[in-house]
């Protein structure tokens, strides 16, 4: 039986964002499924009972979680709260695990509090320490185009949403940046690629090509907890 992956969408959006990740997925022989929730309407604790229920309803043994901005917190908040039994990897794609500037700046807005709903208590409580048993993978990006980069300049590398600081997990595995925005995640493929490197062996392809580093000079940047790198020797 092959291992099941749940895949878990960002703020204002759906399921159907996530369609072309879990296709591919499919693809490479994943039994991909995506997971729905209302982003807006409940709160960070409820998404995570919900995430839990669903790890509960597959048969699969082993069952590798991928969560992209807000759904990255939602995975956290599920093997915080309910356990990583039969968890196997996870990857987080743009999740603001240590802080999000943008997102507190939008609440901060007339109308931010209408648009981030019952999500705005999330921004006001990061950045939130947990070290997951499971192995974490991090994806970030750096073309900076996207609503936090109109509302406001955000400093450093950033993906037009979230700052590569702000993707730091405690104990991740691995971590590659990659030249995408925010948005742009949903629909690369060699984000795609990435995601299917990190299920099948617990680390990113640091070779490929387009990469970029936080000095600017076009080559790959490859960053890794000190832990990560302590076992790599």
């Amino acid at each position: 039986m092959p291992a099941a992956v749940i895949l878990v969408h960002g703020l204002w959006l759906g399921g159907w964002t996530m369609q072309g990740l879990r296709l591919r997925l499919s693809r490479r022989g994943f039994a991909a499924h995506t997971f729905a929730y209302s982003s807006v309407a409940q709160s960070l604790d409820e998404h995570a009972r919900r995430l839990a229920a669903r790890i509960g309803e597959l048969r699969e043994p082993v069952i590798h979680l991928v969560g992209y901005s807000l759904g990255g917190l939602v995975v956290l908040r599920c093997l915080r709260n309910h356990g990583e039994q039969r968890v196997g990897r996870v990857v987080l794609m743009g999740t603001p695990v240590r802080a999000c500037m943008a997102g507190r700046h939008l609440e901060n807005l007339a109308a931010g509090k209408r648009l981030l709903g019952a999500s705005r208590d999330v921004w006001r409580s990061l950045p939130e320490e947990f070290r997951p048993a499971s192995e974490l993978g991090v994806i970030a990006g750096s073309r900076p185009w996207g609503l936090g980069r109109m509302m406001m300049r955000l400093p450093g590398t950033n993906d037009g949403v979230v700052r590569l600081d702000e993707t730091e997990v405690a104990g991740m595995r691995d971590r590659i940046v990659l030249p995408l925005s925010h948005s742009g995640m949903l629909v690369s493929a060699q984000l795609a690629r990435q995601v299917v490197a990190f299920l099948d062996r617990g680390g990113f392809d640091h070779g490929v090509r387009g990469a970029f580093d936080d000095n600017g000079g076009g080559s790959f940047e490859h960053e890794r907890s000190d832990a990560s790198r302590r076992a790599a020797r």
